[in-house]
Parts: C-alpha cells; sequence; structure tokens
C-alpha cells in the first residue's frame, strides 16, 4: 500500500523508498487545483475593482447621490434602513419560497399525471402554455381584481411565472426514459407504478431538478413584478415597494440596496437549486461525476 505525500510522490507505507508520480498527473493536479481557487478568487476580484471603478466614476465626474450614489452611501443605507429592508426582504422570501413550493410539487404532479394518460396531457398542456407565453404583467392586474387577498395574488403571481419550467422539464425527463429498458418492464410485467417508481422518475430526475433551478430564479422574478403592480395596495409587502417608495422620495441609496438585496436573494436562491442538484446527482449520474479527463 502507497501514501501520496503533499509534493506529489508515492510512498510505500513499509519502505523508507520514495517513488515520483508521473509529471502528467502532477500538472493536472496542479491545474485542478488552480481552477477550484479561481472559481471563487476571480468573481470576487473583479467584484471588487467593479466598486472601485463605481466609486471613481461618482468621485470623477461629481454626480449627485441622488443620480448615482456611491457605494459607500448604498452600504449605509443598506445598515440605516436594516429594519424596514428586513422586513420587506422577509415578506418576498415568503411569496417567493411559496410559489417555489407550490410550483414545485404542483409541477411535478401534473407531469406525473401527464406521462401516465395521454388524453389528460393533450387536454391540458396547452393551458400551461398559454399560462406561460402570456406577460405575467399583463395578466397580475386581473388577478388582483378577482382575488380579495393581496398575499395570495402575489402568491399566485409568482406561481403561475414559476410553474411551466418545472412542469414541462419533468414531463420531458418522464417521457425520455429508454424505451428498451421500457419493453424489458413490460417484458417481465412491471405495472405502470412499478415503471414509473424504478424507471421513469430516476431517469426524470436532472429535468426536474433542472427545471428546479430555473423556477427558483423566476419565483423571484414573478413576486417583485406581482409587487410593482400591486403598487400601494401591497404598501410595506415587499423589497419591491421599498424601489417604488425610494425612487418617489428620490432616496437613491435605499433603491440601490433594495436591489443588492434582490440580486443577493437569487444568487443565493441558485447556489442552493446547485447544490441541491449536486446531492441528488453526483454519484450516479454523467452531469455530475468528476472524471479524471
Amino acid at each position: 500500500m502507497t501514501v501520496l505525500t503533499e509534493h506529489a510522490v508515492a510512498v510505500p507505507e513499509n519502505s523508507g523508498q520514495a517513488v515520483p508520480l508521473d509529471p502528467l498527473e502532477v500538472s493536472k493536479a496542479r491545474a485542478a487545483k488552480i481552477e477550484r481557487q479561481g472559481r471563487w478568487i476571480l468573481p470576487v476580484v473583479i467584484l471588487l475593482i467593479s466598486i472601485v471603478l463605481w466609486d471613481r466614476i461618482c468621485v470623477w465626474n461629481e454626480i449627485p447621490h441622488y443620480i448615482l450614489p456611491r457605494p459607500i452611501l448604498v452600504y449605509e443605507a443598506l445598515i440605516a434602513d436594516w429594519p424596514i429592508l428586513s422586513i420587506a426582504l422577509l415578506n418576498t422570501l415568503k411569496i417567493t419560497l411559496g410559489a417555489m413550493l407550490i410550483a414545485t410539487f404542483g409541477g411535478l404532479a401534473l407531469a406525473v399525471l401527464f406521462t401516465q394518460s395521454k388524453w389528460i396531457e393533450i387536454s391540458f398542456f396547452p393551458f400551461a402554455v398559454i399560462l406561460q407565453v402570456t406577460p405575467i404583467i399583463a395578466i397580475a392586474p386581473l388577478i388582483f381584481i378577482y382575488v380579495d387577498s393581496v398575499e395570495a395574488g402575489l402568491l399566485i403571481c409568482a406561481w403561475i411565472v414559476a410553474f411551466f419550467p418545472v412542469l414541462s422539464n419533468t414531463t420531458l425527463g418522464l417521457n425520455s426514459a429508454d424505451h428498451n429498458l421500457r419493453n424489458l418492464f413490460q417484458m417481465y410485467g412491471a405495472t405502470r407504478w412499478q415503471t414509473l417508481r424504478y424507471l421513469r422518475l430516476p431517469a426524470a430526475m436532472p429535468y426536474f431538478l433542472g427545471g428546479l433551478r430555473i423556477a427558483g430564479g423566476l419565483s423571484l422574478i414573478g413576486a417583485i413584478v406581482a409587487e410593482f403592480v400591486a403598487g400601494s395596495a401591497g404598501s410595506g409587502s415587499g423589497l419591491a415597494n421599498q424601489i417604488l417608495e425610494s425612487s418617489y422620495r428620490l432616496n437613491i441609496p435605499r433603491m440601490f440596496a433594495a436591489l443588492i438585496l434582490i440580486s443577493g436573494t437569487g444568487i443565493v436562491i441558485f447556489l442552493l437549486m446547485n447544490f441541491l442538484s449536486h446531492v441528488f446527482l453526483h454519484k450516479w449520474h454523467e452531469s455530475a461525476l468528476k472524471r479524471e479527463n
């Protein structure tokens, strides 16, 4: 048995001799380490450079803070107005996560129904397409007219935006199971439930998780757009309302602070969905397996 040392040599466990590794393997390991570090360091460096340029442009051109505030003013607004912005952030998150959960379970359940009955798919899939292609900004005013609760209206708007990617991706995945394996299941007398559980659902998992990553960002977008449409009816409901209120008062630093919170929330949701995809796929699916070459 051998042990790899930090200096890339293979050391026999019961011997004092050290056998150098292949130089190609050493260079591959070094390149992989540099790439892992670069994935985090480079974006941070670019972000810091962008912030410095933003600040310098404001100073060099003497831009008023009510047109383009300096980063330090945005940071101060974020700290000073945190009690207000934190409540707005929680309200927006509540709508976003609620819509995402409904879209996830609803899209998965409907996709399973579509694969079990072609007639159900033919009957209902066109209406899902209609909801997807109709701009939410056009539907939202009608929703707020017919729905008494503002919170329910926001939830419906966000759900409409997030629902279709889960449904379409999962349906595609369920229908993409290898037809030879389906024939094999049929030959051995497997029931529809057994075929669904042991063949179609595992085959659809990468597609479902891909739709989930898309739905995560779209649910946040749907919540923000719905809050914009709600206007005064949704006063104090979320970050979009804080942006509107700040624009009316020319409190541009607070507006930028709210925008940063929205962007940060979207990034966190995306990272969580990527982590979830890695957890479910990294042991068996080609898209997540790590290869040597």
